[in-house]
């Protein structure tokens, strides 16, 4: 049975592909970030580890890391 806390394969470069146009204008909603995910069609995996994001604007995708910090950088 897989730990909450498992990242699985999701690398910090799929999230900032993923996420990237929620953060096109200015700061981004946990809500904002995860529609940007959905639209871009990501991996259930990548979802669900952003729903784990607490309720707050988050101003450059980078601050996304303080909550996430066990996603590696990349493979």
């Amino acid at each position: 049975m897989e730990n909450s806390n498992t990242v699985g394969a999701v690398t910090r470069i799929e999230i900032i592909d993923a996420t990237e146009s929620a953060f096109s204008g200015a700061s981004a909603s946990k809500q904002e970030i995860i529609t940007a995910a959905v639209k871009q069609e990501s991996s259930t995996d990548l979802v669900s580890l952003l729903e784990r994001l607490p309720d707050r604007q988050f101003a450059h995708v980078r601050d996304l890391w303080t909550y996430l910090p066990e996603v590696p950088i990349g493979d």
